[in-house]
Parts: structure tokens; sequence; C-alpha cells
């Protein structure tokens, strides 16, 4: 495969930006390789600079949960932008989308719109905080949460993905008001809660992390949390940035039926446009200025160009009865075959999945938590990663993220990425 036009730019553009990227993992370290420059993408498929074709199964990181350049929602960003891009003032599509996200998610009473899942995480911190008169929060190791300064401990994704430390840059008076409980381990935070008592705002949680891979919360687990949230008047917060539309119209607190008292959301409700938001119980939401004193705010939040992508791309989850099970039975059938492939070969590993979200990790133990994900073979992984792109399936370029299908991948797109995967496979058993 030549990828020569995406090499040049590379080293073009590690004279202009941090790392040559403007997103850590895209720099492709962990595998080896040089990044691919995307010159276009449609429904499932990507082609790069070199004209190279991919099936993709990173989706931008999850919003497009409908395959790429979707027609309507094309369509819609268009027809927006042609009455402009950005006013700095309220426009009609904030409130479409707000009533649709309180449709969809019954723990929604008031939603305030930002630009990014960071924002959105960052925001609900602050409000949390407000809200109980308490400083600490409680995220779990291997959560991603964004970069601001209090979730980058043990945050799994890109930090890992580098081997980084905990960042440099956040301060040691930042650090020691938040607290990291081992994930879908209940004596990991009565034991902080214990230690802190009465000092917790929030706890954090992905309720299927996406970024140290794909590894669901058992249920228990969450409800336990829930419990103990109410009974020691601390927040709980479901970051479904990744899992919000994806996993179910109501995300995973709809799968799990477990209501937070806040969510942050991202990527599908910008129907792959930057956007994020954060919602919850009025009581709390409307501590938020201008309604209360809690300070938020953002020049570009409620962008008409996003609210306009996100809308449409709701609008037709809604109109599709069944939406979801079309989902389920593509990426059941894909699960499938790849554990048929990978139990022709001699490899450790393991396979989560949780709904259209999948990591295959290359370990024999099961993934429930940041430390038996740390078990995997990167190594590996890292040469099935360069073979399967040689054979036209794009994934992530890390262990420690998830793969997402879309609704637009065909049943052809499967079986090819089934025999790609066959073959990816024994070369990396071969090795």
């Amino acid at each position: 495969m030549n990828t020569s036009k995406s090499s040049k730019l590379f080293e073009e553009a590690q004279k202009h930006m941090p790392g040559g990227v403007n997103s850590p993992v895209r720099a492709f370290k962990s595998v080896g390789r040089d990044p691919l420059y995307i010159q276009s993408a449609k429904g499932a498929k990507m082609t790069d600079v070199d004209g190279n074709e991919f099936i993709d199964y990173v989706g931008s990181w999850g919003p497009m949960i409908l395959g790429h350049a979707h027609e309507r929602v094309i369509e819609a960003v268009r027809e927006t932008a042609l009455s402009g891009t950005s006013f700095g003032a309220s426009n009609e599509r904030e409130i479409d989308l707000s009533v649709l996200i309180k449709k969809f998610v019954p723990s929604i009473e008031i939603v305030r719109m930002v630009n990014s899942g960071t924002e959105a995480t960052m925001s609900a911190m602050r409000l949390a905080r407000a809200f109980t008169e308490r400083d600490k929060i409680i995220k779990f190791e291997g959560c991603y949460h964004g970069h601001g300064d209090s979730f980058l401990s043990k945050a799994g994704s890109g930090v890992a993905t580098l081997g980084l430390p905990d960042s440099p840059g956040v301060t040691r008076s930042t650090a020691k008001d938040t607290l990291n409980a081992k994930y879908n381990n209940i004596e990991s935070v009565y034991d902080l809660i214990d230690g802190n008592k009465d000092r917790i705002a929030a706890i954090f949680i992905e309720p299927v992390a996406g970024n140290m891979g794909c590894v669901t919360a058992e249920k228990d687990f969450l409800q336990k949390l829930r419990d103990l949230c109410t009974s020691e008047r601390i927040l709980l917060v479901f970051d479904e940035v990744m899992t919000g539309f994806r996993l179910a119209k109501g995300g995973a607190q709809e799968i799990y039926g477990i209501a937070p008292d806040l969510t942050t959301f991202g990527k599908i409700i910008g129907g792959g446009l930057p956007v994020g938001a954060y919602g919850g119980h009025g009581d709390i939401m409307k501590m938020i200025a201008p309604s209360g004193s809690v300070y938020q705010a953002g020049t570009l939040s409620g962008n008409p160009l996003a609210m306009a992508a996100g809308l449409e791309t709701l609008k037709i989850i809604d109109e599709n009865e069944g939406f979801y099970q079309k989902l389920e039975e593509k990426s059941c059938y894909l699960a499938e075959t790849i554990l048929k492939a990978i139990q022709e070969v001699d490899l450790d590993y393991t396979l989560n999945r949780a709904g259209s979200m999948f990591t295959l990790f290359f370990t024999g133990q099961k993934v429930v938590d940041f430390d038996t994900a740390k078990t995997s073979d990167t190594k590996k992984f890292a040469r099935y990663f360069g073979a399967m792109l040689e054979l036209g399936i794009y994934l992530p370029p890390s262990q420690f993220e998830a793969c997402f299908v879309s609704m637009a991948h065909t049943e052809e797109d499967l079986k090819e990425t089934d025999r790609a995967m066959r073959t990816a496979l024994k070369n990396v058993s071969d090795a």
C-alpha cells in the first residue's frame, strides 16, 4: 500500500504542530507508522490522499453512527450555513435539539450546550461542587473525561496509548482533589468515601468505558454507586460522550435502568461537528448562569451548524423504528466473525462488546478494568493494526480505544472485514 503522500504531509506537519497532529492518538506512535491523511469519507468508507480506500471502524471516534456524509445531515448543514455559520446569539435549533435530547433521556430536565465533551465534563464538575458545596471528585482508573486538569490522572486513552505519566502542568492542589477508584470495584469507592467523609462532590464514570478499550460496568456495581451517591449526598455523573445515543436512544442509562444526577454528552449529538452538552435535574441545572450563580459560557455554544447536524442525526434515529436492533444485528454478526477468526489461530485474546462498540484485546485475561486492559500485548496489537490497514480496514491506532459499527456498514463490508481479519490474525500468530 502506497502512503507516500500521507508521509510527506506528516513530515511537513511536524514543523508546524506538536508532534504533527492536533490530537495525540492520531500520530500513530503506538502502532509504529506514519498517520494517514484522509481526503474524503462516505458511508462506511474513507479514502486517504494516496487514493487508498478503507472500511472505517473509527467513525470519527464515535459520532458517525449513520455513516459518513449522510445526505440528510449534509443538506441540513448546507442549508443552515447559507443563513450564516455563527451568530453569537440564540437560534431556534438550540431549542429543538434540547427538546429531542430530553425526549430520549428522561433523567435530563434541563440541558446546556457546549462545544466538546471535555467542556461538558469540566462544567458538570464545577456545577457539582457548587451544588454540594464540596471540593473532591472520584473518577475511575482508565476512564477518560477529557483533558481538563482535574481528570488527567490515570486517564486511559491517549495517555495510556503514548505511555505518558499523569500530565505535567496539572498543579498539585488540583490533583489532590481528584481521587481514583478501580472500575467495577465498589470496595475501592467505599474506601475513598470513608477516608473523605462529606468531602466528595461527585462521582464521574463512563458506564461503558471506551478509553481503556471497550469495558462494560457491571449492573450491580453501577446500582451500588447509585445507592451510595444517594445516601451520601454525592452527585452521580454519567459521562455518556461516547455511549449517549450510541447504545440506545437513552444511552447506557437506558440499558442499565439507572438514572444519574447529571449526564455529559458529545459526539453523536453534533452529527460529526464539534459539540458537547451536560444536563440533569432541574434543581441542579438551574444553578447555571444566568439562572444561577455558577458561571459557564461559550461564544460558539449552540452553534447553528452543530445544532443542525445533531438535530438531523437524532431525527433520523427517532424516525427509524428498530434502528438499534438493526445496529445490534450488524455488531453481533461482526463479533461472531471475530471470535471464529481468532479461535483459528494461537493467540491470547478477549473480545469486549457493548452494542455497536467493541475492542479486541490481545490478552487472555478477562478485561474488567484498567489493570486488566493493560495486560494486553500492545506489540501484537500494533502488528494486527498494520496488517488490517494494509488489507483496507481502518481501526483505532491504539489498543486502548473502542471500535464503532455504523448503520452504513453493509453485509459486504462486514464479510470483507472478516476475510481481512483472518489473514491479519494469522500473520500476527505466525510472527
